[in-house]
């Protein structure tokens, strides 16, 4: 059975919200829309992961539990991981070591630069960015097909199968 990588950059967060800090930054509305949205578009898709990880940063909890909610997927079945807040790629690449091995599409929420970095290292090939410069811009998720062990990781392991960003998605009407 083939395993997958669900790599889902947080929403679009606030920053006139006043908060201390940058790990207190809430989801915009624009976010919550987008987050919405995107959960929907993976429902219809059927990518529905077995194992949720997000970073505990309010944005990115906000999203994961947004995306979820539309996946049927309840709070209490998510896992938050400080390690993935400012993580590089060897520290999300722990965090996936960390996964149980009988899960065979884990979703992992969190933010850049790391994200992109973890991307681009799992995908090993060189990678034309969009005309923005931008990989994984918020809320955007990609599908990667992964090997059978998640604590045996090899640089260019994965394989690209979608890169899906908010705004190509249709404008959901329910």
């Amino acid at each position: 059975m083939s395993r997958y990588l669900l790599l889902l950059r947080h929403a679009k967060s606030a920053w006139d919200t006043g908060v201390a800090d940058d790990f207190e930054r809430p989801l915009a509305k624009r976010g919550m829309k987008d987050a919405r949205r995107m959960g929907q578009w993976m429902r219809g898709e059927g990518l529905a992961p077995d194992h949720v990880l997000s970073s505990p940063a309010v944005r990115a909890q906000e999203t994961s539990i947004l995306v979820c909610k539309e996946l049927g997927i309840s709070k209490k079945d998510l896992h938050f991981d400080r390690r993935i807040y400012e993580a590089d790629v060897t520290t999300l690449l722990a965090v996936l070591a960390d996964c149980p091995q009988g899960r065979n599409t884990i979703m992992l929420v969190g933010h850049n630069p790391g994200l992109e970095e973890l991307l681009t290292w799992l995908w090993g090939e060189k990678t034309a960015l969009p005309e923005d410069g931008k990989l994984l811009p918020t809320a955007t998720l990609a599908r990667l097909r992964m090997p059978r062990d998640w604590a045996q990781l090899e640089r260019g392991c994965g394989r690209m199968i979608v890169l899906t960003r908010p705004r190509s998605l249709p404008e959901q009407t329910d």
